[in-house]
């Protein structure tokens, strides 16, 4: 684990973040090898074909948090000197502070005392920001990059992807599920369907098990006594 007190947001959207960082790898590796660049001014960060620089996905982006090991801390986009104070991370100081996570609400935040604070610790800890970001702001996908000195930063993107439906969660819902470890299955599909736009409604007074639907189909998750998903079933076309 990262940062303790903020695992628990990630957790919640882990299934929905999940999604989204699959359709904007999907889209990434479409253009073969390639490239990122930031571009602060322009607030964009692109992607480009190494093969074909004609050939490019180039998304909106904002700064969330930059994770370092030299001061072994988080800084938060709303204190950091090339953030914006008004921008998408004031959300989530926002949030730190009408629900008193204090991790959110404090400018920055030092790594846990037992903290590697090595690159692989860093690169998960920015998949923590990243799926706290995406909990908060309802924003996904988000990018978690190298900025050179072991330092990371994480951005969310309005990425040109296509948005995400049942029609399209069906198909790869057992590949992502196979790689995903959720505490509580049963919220992040509570989660998915409020963070997706979807609709939901719980199929007994147990909640043994949730249906969600938007124009493109349906789906129906079950759980076991410890709210884990044992089956999926789904059906496409307008409700």
């Amino acid at each position: 684990m990262t940062f303790a007190s903020l695992q628990p947001l990630a957790d919640r959207a882990a299934l929905f973040t999940a999604l989204r960082q699959d359709a904007l790898l999907t889209a990434t590796d479409e253009l073969g090898n390639h490239r990122w660049d930031a571009d602060m001014t322009a607030g964009t960060i692109t992607f480009t074909s190494t093969a074909d620089p004609a050939r490019q996905l180039v998304a909106p982006a904002q700064l969330i948090a930059t994770i370092a090991p030299g001061p072994r801390s988080l800084l938060w986009a709303w204190a950091h000197p090339q953030g914006d104070a008004e921008g998408v991370a004031a959300r989530l100081r926002a949030y730190g502070d009408e629900n008193g996570v204090a991790a959110l609400s404090e400018p920055e935040l030092a790594f846990p005392a037992d903290a590697e604070g090595d690159d692989s610790w860093i690169a998960a800890a920015a998949h923590t920001v990243g799926g706290v970001a995406v909990e908060v702001t309802g924003r996904a996908p988000y990018y978690s990059a190298p900025i050179g000195g072991g330092t990371r930063a994480v951005f969310v993107l309005d990425a040109p992807l296509p948005p995400l439906t049942v029609a399209a969660a069906l198909p790869v819902l057992p590949r992502i599920l196979s790689g995903l470890a959720l505490p509580d299955a049963r919220t992040s599909v509570w989660d998915l369907a409020r963070l997706a736009g979807w609709s939901l409604a719980w199929t007994d007074e147990a909640y043994s098990g949730a249906t969600v639907s938007d124009a493109t189909g349906t789906a129906t998750f079950r759980f076991d006594e410890q709210a884990r998903i044992t089956n999926i079933e789904g059906s496409l076309g307008a409700r």
